[in-house]
């Protein structure tokens, strides 16, 4: 039955007042009376009937709502509970993808650096083979030939037609002004100036830099690549140098020198291996200055020209926990 509430207690309220108003009138024989009494009486009885079943199916109804919103909020409850733990799940992934990059990172960069050794360890065992060579060479062209009987030489007596050697004077130093018709000989020849010493070999100065740097000897490290970038400014290796002056500068949070020399490998060493890393570094002091615009932009810059490379993974990583776009693959 659709009947609302208020509808059945209208109807109700019009019963019993036709009711008070049937007491009211004048008396009728007493047949009428009772049979409209109790027909009022029996529809009162059918409306109150009518009225608790409507009370009866509302609380029925209300009672399948309740259970509805009580199974949707713990519905609700299981899927936060599932979204907390799903984002626990992609933080904890996202670390350890971070942590295992850098591992990785930290790996190639270790066997760059033996690499970088190993090179110059070649250059010096090159450079005492070319030595070795050259006095064997010297040697060589030192030794008199030998005669047919065997003996060398020197040894041989000289023929007997042969007069023995005048004995020869000595000139007579000249020292000033040479007079007219002078031989240029006897010209004692002014004193030149004393050239400076060379530089040691560019790969001894940098195995010397790199051997301090691995043993943590910073500060004087810094010098000998600092030698090595003077003397030799235009060798791969003075690349090489610049950037472990930036990773000595890095490590002391000196992030501006560090910026300076990384900035120094990305434009005057476009060839060497450490431009990759050069980037990243860079890319990471900008950041540890506050200056993201500008280390977004330089991480940008290296998985764009170096998509490839293990430090372009690293960046990628680094954008991607800070929320920022990373630059699709080509």
């Amino acid at each position: 039955m659709n009947i609302s509430i208020p509808i059945f207690r209208r109807s109700v309220s019009m019963a019993c007042a036709v009711f008070a108003a049937s007491l009211l009138l004048p008396a009728s024989p007493a047949f009428a009376v009772s049979k409209e009494i109790v027909q009022l009486q029996t529809q009162v009885q059918q409306l109150q009937d009518a009225v608790a079943r409507l009370q009866q199916s509302n609380d029925e109804r209300m009672g399948v709502m309740k259970d509805l919103v009580q199974q949707s909020a713990d519905s609700v409850n299981r899927m936060s509970l599932n979204i907390d733990s799903l984002q626990k799940q992609l933080q904890n992934r996202q670390q350890n993808q971070d942590t295992k990059v850098d591992q990785v990172s930290g790996q190639i960069q270790a066997l760059n650096d033996s690499l970088d050794e190993l090179k110059a360890r070649m250059g010096r065992l090159e450079k005492i083979a070319q030595d070795i060579q050259s006095q064997q060479q010297t040697m060589n062209a030192n030794l008199p030939p030998a005669t047919g009987g065997g003996i060398p030489a020197d040894n041989a007596a000289p023929p007997a037609s042969t007069p023995p050697p005048a004995a020869t004077t000595p000139a007579p130093v000249r020292r000033g002004k040479p007079a007219a018709g002078t031989p240029m000989s006897e010209v004692v020849p002014a004193p030149q100036p004393t050239a400076a010493p060379a530089a040691p070999p560019v790969d001894d100065l940098y195995k010397t830099a790199l051997g301090d740097y691995m043993g943590a000897k910073y500060q004087l490290a810094s010098s000998e690549f600092g030698d090595v970038i003077k003397s030799y400014p235009d060798h791969p290796l003075a690349g090489n140098a610049s950037y472990y002056q930036g990773e000595i500068a890095y490590r002391a949070g000196h992030y501006e020198d560090a910026i300076k020399s990384y900035d120094r490998v990305i434009e005057q060493y476009g060839d060497s291996n450490k431009v990759p890393v050069s980037h990243l570094h860079k890319g990471q002091a900008l950041l540890a200055l506050k200056q993201n615009d500008a280390g977004v932009r330089e991480l940008r810059a290296l998985i764009q020209r170096f998509p490839n490379s293990p430090e372009a993974m690293q960046a990628r990583s680094k954008l991607s926990g800070m929320g920022v776009t990373v630059v699709p693959r080509h």
